[in-house]
């Protein structure tokens, strides 16, 4: 016979797998409104004197975020591993009297995130607002991969995601004001057409966000994940930003053939793409309404719905049947 322990310790795994996998009555799914935050402790309603902390922030989404939250009276920390491009954002930022400053950092490795980290704290004392947006476009599907692609996206779009989390968590829940965290995925989070590193690492931001959403609500943090379509960035330019750790290890992008014709298109659609300001607009919306998903418009919405078909149908499939225990 089982042990009492034994026992117990089966029980508290049920109950972990049910806090883990079902929603509560009142939530709007995974990552739904069901989180009510600590009380006494309010959400982050309006921008105004909060700081912000944004990487990926000399360019793109993140420069559209930073400005969208500058414009709304925030302090604003820009994060970037492209020097030149913080300096230059950060001069055009400045023209309009905002409070805004910037470090450089690569935020694959986690020590220099911590170094930003300490610099955000120096400069303003106090953090309110994470914005995990570095990203790269790495990684091709199977029969392409290699092992320093896999490490390079997933450390930048991923793991790096994990380390903010990691060292701006506390800094946050030190002040007691609340604040939020938004981390950049992508639609590709959510309907994944090819096995490569980057719709990988984007599946793992939404599923990190999820379930801190419900972790950190107690603690008087929001989360939200920002699930942007095609915007005008330089995605598919990420090996500018390429270490030198990874220097001939990462393969080249092909030239001809389906795949690079895939790539092509990506590229057009990209250059056509939704303004980065507007996505940070989204974003500063999102935050001070509390949006557990943050979308950029609606194109993939019927994908979206035709995969959580799929999953219904894996339902129907077993629907009758009685599992034996």
């Amino acid at each position: 016979m089982q042990s009492e322990k034994c026992q117990a310790d089966i029980r508290h795994a049920s109950q972990s797998l049910e806090s883990a996998v079902i929603w509560r009555p009142g939530t709007l799914g995974v990552l739904g409104r069901g989180c009510p935050l600590a009380r006494g402790r309010m959400r982050v309603k309006e921008l105004a004197g909060k700081t912000a902390f944004v990487t990926g922030a000399a360019s793109g989404i993140g420069l559209g975020i930073a400005t969208a939250f500058a414009q709304a009276g925030a302090k604003v920390m820009l994060c970037d591993i492209e020097e030149a491009a913080l300096s230059a954002a950060l001069k055009q930022l400045r023209l309009t009297n905002v409070d805004v400053d910037g470090v450089k950092a690569d935020v694959s490795l986690k020590a220099e995130l911590v170094a930003a980290a300490e610099a955000t704290t120096a400069r303003y004392g106090k953090v309110h607002i994470l914005v995990n947006n570095a990203g790269v476009g790495g990684g091709g599907p199977y029969g392409t991969w290699t092992e320093a692609s896999w490490n390079w996206t997933m450390g930048v779009n991923l793991m790096a995601t994990i380390w903010g989390i990691e060292i701006f968590g506390p800094l946050i829940e030190q002040h007691g004001e609340g604040g939020h965290i938004v981390s950049t995925a992508s639609i590709a989070g959510l309907i994944s057409g090819e096995s490569n590193a980057y719709n990988v690492s984007k599946y793992g931001v939404v599923a990190l966000s999820e379930g801190l959403r419900r972790e950190l609500a107690p603690r008087g943090i929001g989360v939200s994940v920002l699930c942007p379509g095609f915007i005008r960035t330089q995605i598919m330019n990420s090996r500018r930003n390429l270490p030198k750790r990874f220097e001939g290890a990462v393969r080249a992008l092909p030239t001809s053939g389906p795949l690079a014709e895939q790539i092509n298109m990506v590229r057009e659609r990209v250059s056509q793409g939704i303004d980065p300001i507007y996505a940070g607009e989204l974003v500063r919306e999102g935050v001070e309404k509390d949006w557990p998903y943050i979308f950029t418009d609606l194109e993939f919405e019927p994908m979206i719905e035709a995969r959580f078909a799929a999953i219904k149908q894996g339902f129907d499939h077993i629907r009758g049947r009685n599992p034996k225990r």
